[in-house]
């Protein structure tokens, strides 16, 4: 009885806490993926009004000691729904949250979690990340194109403990390593592994069954970061989007097929001297083009790589 009363009081914390922000209708439904380790999926595309920011995934693992959380989603509205539904899990408390990157999507409920008392951690990198003008431009447009769950109350809220690298903590008897993987899909990149789960939630660096957004991140180092990744040998691995992968070296090659082809490409263009919309307009995207996001991704992947490879080429 008493661990029901507890349970239920958590619950009434969380609807209260959930009332403060604009209400979601989208499912966000935890999927156990090891004794301790808990998934959400977003939907496929960019963020839009129809899946209500809902675009990217989030994790949790529940310790005996209390629950770490990696990413928080991409709005407050999100991130108290999934408050929600850990608290119908367990009474734990939120205790620590590990940003993977300083993305829009993976960050924005950041605010949600800090108001629960829960410590974030992120790598150094990131520092600075959230005052910069590209920040306030991709907030103003979250708030046009996800409003009411993105508002005026939305905070970019950086982290409580910027970590200098490769960090392993231990919580409840469950023993976590967090590992900096970049520069690759961003300069901060981290993977968070559960070793009694054996499950590794990736962030940014692998999508599964989409065009990734690669913006204007380091290839060649997002490349390398992938066998970093390979190096860790998870059981289950959690990307931040698409579905969770049970067999991860193979659920790997996806990614990293399209960087080594978008490089290859636009690659030969620019040893060419060819201007990249001929370029583009001359590139067999079939493999790729029925995938989730192409349409909104893959040409700036496209145009960033190209000038990655111009100024690769300079520096020969």
């Amino acid at each position: 009885m008493k661990t029901l009363f507890a349970l239920c009081f958590a619950l009434l914390l969380s609807s209260a806490h959930a009332a403060d922000y604009a209400a979601v209708s989208v499912k966000v439904t935890p999927v156990k993926v090891g004794a301790h380790s808990y998934y959400v999926q977003g939907l496929s595309g960019a963020a839009s009004s129809e899946n209500q920011g809902y675009m990217s995934n989030a994790g949790f693992v529940v310790t005996p000691a209390g629950v770490v959380v990696f990413d928080t989603l991409g709005t407050p509205s999100l991130a108290a729904e999934l408050v929600k539904q850990i608290h119908k899990i367990t009474r734990q408390p939120i205790k620590r949250v590990i940003i993977s990157h300083y993305h829009a999507d993976h960050y924005y409920g950041t605010q949600v979690f800090k108001a629960l008392g829960a410590e974030i951690w992120a790598h150094k990198n990131g520092q600075g990340a959230i005052n910069t003008d590209a920040a306030a431009a991709r907030l103003a447009q979250r708030k046009e194109t996800l409003f009411p769950w993105v508002d005026e109350h939305t905070k970019l809220t950086p982290a409580d403990i910027w970590l200098d690298g490769d960090t392993d903590f231990e919580m409840g008897g469950i023993h976590f390593a967090l590992r900096y993987v970049g520069p690759a899909h961003s300069d901060e990149d981290m993977v968070m592994l559960v070793r009694e789960d054996g499950v590794l939630y990736a962030g940014d660096l692998v999508f599964k069954g989409r065009v990734p957004f690669v913006g204007d991140a380091d290839s060649k180092a997002w490349l390398a970061a992938l066998d970093k990744l390979i190096a860790l040998k998870p059981r289950v691995m959690v990307p931040g989007h698409g579905g969770v992968s049970n067999t991860p070296l193979a659920d790997l090659t996806l990614t990293r097929d399209y960087l080594n082809y978008l490089r290859a490409e636009m690659g030969k263009a620019v040893n060419d001297l060819v201007p990249f919309e001929q370029a583009y307009a001359h590139t067999d995207w079939s493999k790729y083009a029925k995938l989730p996001a192409f349409e909104q991704a893959n040409r700036p992947n496209a145009y960033n790589t190209y000038l990655l490879m111009e100024k690769e080429s300079l520096g020969k």
